[in-house]
């Protein structure tokens, strides 16, 4: 399935897997696939806090420069080192070594915003081609 019924989405195109107060981030099959090759990941820094919304990666790719923005509010925690030499992962595994950051989540009630797979589902549906 290219989107996994256990994440939640946001209207740009990240993927968040929630487990307690911990979630871990990445870009969607829709986004890696716009993109074509990602080439280079700008990852954000372990303990940076950020607010849902605020852009905090960057993907580039051979086709495009791509923002990558937190979904829910937190502190990140980890990042994907592995991305640093092999970005390709993010085409090649989006929902799994794709993954570009972990955080703690401060505002829980955040997430009740995001929208579920079948709801993005719809929403990719109806993108302009």
């Amino acid at each position: 399935m290219m989107y996994p019924e256990d994440r939640y989405y946001t209207k740009s195109h990240e993927w968040i897997k929630v487990e307690g107060n911990h979630a871990t981030v990445g870009v969607t099959y829709y986004a890696q696939e716009q993109l074509v090759e990602v080439v280079f990941v700008e990852l954000p820094e372990p303990g940076m806090e950020v607010k849902a919304g605020d852009g905090i990666a960057v993907l580039e790719s051979v086709k495009a420069v791509s923002d990558i923005y937190a979904p829910v509010s937190g502190t990140i925690l980890e990042v994907n080192k592995k991305l640093e030499d092999q970005p390709e992962l993010i085409n090649k595994d989006p929902y799994g070594e794709g993954w570009i950051f972990s955080l703690e989540i401060i505002q829980k009630e955040e997430i009740d915003k995001l929208i579920r797979a079948t709801e993005y589902q719809s929403l990719i549906e109806n993108e302009p081609k």
